[in-house]
């Protein structure tokens, strides 16, 4: 049986400090409606869609910035959103700040924080959640630094793990969903937790800036794209799944983004990619039943892997230094 699910890369261009959340709403539904236009099922939204990347900016009290974080989904501001989803019979990934009051480790209820990814079904409720588990930047208002990044200030660590879920049957094809945010993509358990739960389509979305601001030597424009695309189409490539990588892009408050959003295959080549810094689509057709060559040869998990081998993956964090060399 043929499986083929259309999807779309909603790419935003900048929001600024002073814009509000009804900009934001506005201009997704206009992406929205465009994608509904071009045939696509699966719409996918950046990190925080709904706000300038706020963790360039420091908060000595964090009570200060819960004006960028959302308390409930859907909320009077993000309501015209959510009608639209349901309107148009959209499935759709949305990032946003996060503000939850639930236990913490210690069974403590508190006021928490996370960046957060959820996908909305078509009758415009959450299906899934996800929180960033792979935070970037620092805790510190850092002066070296011409750029603040601050989300290790403004986020816990994601504590919901790395879910997938299967759309119902005669729904987007039954397909496995699962979600990254921004520098997850970067690291490759993130893709093989995902590929351990047969997920098909794996949705993400980024705030990634042109520039490396940690001064610690020099990486090129171009090279800060190739390895964004690097890490989705190996994560793809690895994990035999498709994946819809969706950027901010263009001048934020001063601070460009570097854009590039694209949509890849199970064999790592990019089906389609957006090519401007502004609110842009892009859209392609996904043959799911690509997953299996993949997942049933070279990648075949239960034949190949060797997780008794792999003992330093999750025995420490950092890495350790091998062992001195000396003759036998």
């Amino acid at each position: 049986m043929n499986r083929t699910l259309t999807v779309a890369a909603a790419q935003m261009g900048p929001l600024q400090k002073s814009d509000g959340r009804d900009v934001a709403v506005a201009r997704m539904v206009r992406l929205l409606e465009q994608a509904h236009h071009r045939g696509a099922e699966v719409v996918v939204f950046p990190e925080l869609a709904l706000t300038t990347f706020f963790p360039r900016w420091y908060h000595e009290d964090l009570d200060e910035a819960d004006q960028w974080y959302e308390s409930a989904l859907p909320s009077p501001a993000t309501a015209p959103l959510f009608a639209a989803i349901r309107r148009l019979r959209l499935t759709v990934y949305l990032g946003y700040a996060e503000i939850a009051h639930e236990p913490d480790e210690h069974g403590v209820l508190r006021k928490r924080r996370f960046n957060t990814s959820v996908v909305i079904g078509p009758d415009g409720e959450i299906v899934l959640k996800y929180r960033k588990i792979h935070l970037p930047g620092h805790v510190e208002y850092a002066p070296n630094r011409r750029v603040q990044h601050l989300e290790k200030r403004y986020f816990e660590v994601g504590n919901l793990g790395f879910p997938v879920v299967r759309a119902p049957a005669g729904r987007l094809d039954g397909v496995n969903m699962g979600m990254l945010i921004c520098n997850d993509r970067r690291w490759p358990e993130s893709w093989r937790e995902l590929g351990m739960q047969q997920v098909e389509l794996v949705m993400l979305g980024y705030n990634t800036p042109s520039l490396n601001m940690e001064n610690r030597g020099f990486e090129a424009h171009h090279l800060r794209v190739f390895h964004s695309e690097l890490s989705v189409q190996a994560g793809c490539y690895q994990n035999a799944c498709f994946a819809v990588a969706v950027a901010k892009a263009g001048s934020e408050d001063g601070h460009e983004l570097q854009g590039h959003s694209i949509i890849v295959n199970p064999q790592g080549e990019v089906m389609a990619r957006t090519t401007r810094w502004v609110d842009e689509l892009a859209v392609a057709d996904c043959d799911l039943d690509m997953c299996r060559l993949g997942r049933e040869t070279i990648f075949n998990f239960a034949a190949h892997r060797r997780p008794e081998a792999y003992t330093h993956l999750t025995a420490h964090a950092g890495s350790v230094a091998p062992a001195v060399w000396s003759p036998k």
